[in-house]
């Protein structure tokens, strides 16, 4: 990843490494959204050909197989909202999607970098040498399903919806008590793009109140998300996950049970949150977002190192200012 980053930054005109390279303690770091805006970084409308390629040897370091096609195919519906929206609603370009890098790409010292636009928002936090965050980690789809064009029938995002709809249909009425808050799913992920995640409300149907198979289809939808990251990123993050206790994960449920309603779900652990929600543009546009709630952008683990290395926080601070 550091060479990766290192030779994407190498490919760039200083006018545009100006764009795409930002000091570490940089506020905008921990600037993140998934609407569409102009994003600070240089996006793919400016790169050449080569630059581009580069820049795609970095999601591949970054992102498993799964997590890049999804990524592109989340691009490629910007290509569908065009052509529903005839030039209405925002700018819709595949090619406004945003790389930067905060700090210097190095073995020894902390950096990271992101890959962010409309319905996209991922990152990465690295200390010496180690990737210590690849979280906030948001993925989106509009429309959800496609219904007309040459694409019709492209679900990105369809086993993050599928597998939570299977599992909150094969709960007995006793477990939907439990696991169903409400009838009505809220507008949007409850957390937003908050920089610090809150903890929801811990309600919902817990772990061992599942049979062996609900279990099953839990782990495979917790590993649905994991699995868009490169290998060494999704077992570390699974890792977490069964040190914090299986035991303590409770799934919840919002909204309507059939597809083409709305519908809202969670999936919360002592360190980690889950959402996701499909209610805006007639249930046909889906958000989800994979939160630590000490951990996003390395939060915990950059405290401790700081506390540890006086000298290196004083060289931080001097960076930023």
């Amino acid at each position: 990843m550091q060479q990766a980053a290192a030779a994407f930054l190498a490919a760039l005109e200083p006018h545009q490494a100006q764009k795409a390279h930002q000091p570490f303690n940089s506020e905008e770091r921990l600037n993140w959204h998934y609407v569409p805006k102009e994003r600070q970084g240089l996006c793919f409308k400016e790169m050449r050909p080569s630059q581009r390629e580069v820049a795609y040897s970095l999601l591949r370091v970054g992102l498993s197989q799964k997590g890049l096609a999804k990524a592109a195919a989340i691009r490629q519906l910007e290509n569908v909202l065009r052509e529903i929206e005839q030039g209405k609603g925002p700018v819709r370009d595949p090619d406004l999607y945003f790389v930067t890098i905060f700090g210097e790409p190095s073995e020894k010292g902390v950096w990271g970098w992101r890959y962010e636009g409309h319905h996209i928002s991922l990152h990465w936090t690295l200390l010496r040498g180690k990737v210590i965050a690849s979280t906030p980690q948001f993925l989106g789809a509009n429309p959800a399903e496609v219904r007309d064009g040459p694409l019709r029938g492209t679900r990105v995002l369809a086993a993050e919806e599928d597998l939570a709809r299977a599992l909150v249909k094969s709960l007995d009425a006793a477990q939907r008590q439990e696991a169903i808050l409400s009838d009505t799913a809220p507008p949007d992920i409850i957390t937003r793009a908050e920089r610090k995640v809150s903890i929801l409300e811990h309600r919902g149907l817990a772990y061992p109140q599942m049979n062996s198979e609900q279990q099953g289809l839990l782990l495979e939808l917790i590993h649905e998300y994991v699995s868009a990251q490169a290998s060494i990123m999704a077992r570390q993050r699974l890792d977490r996950v069964r040190r914090g206790g299986l035991e303590n994960i409770k799934f919840a449920w919002m909204g309507g049970l059939e597809r083409g309603q709305g519908h809202y779900y969670r999936i919360q652990g002592p360190a980690f949150l889950i959402e996701y929600d499909c209610t805006q543009n007639d249930a046909n546009h889906i958000h989800t977002v994979w939160r630590d709630f000490n951990g996003d952008f390395g939060a915990d683990l950059l405290e401790r190192h700081y506390q540890s290395s006086p000298h290196h926080q004083r060289m931080a601070n001097k960076s930023v200012k």
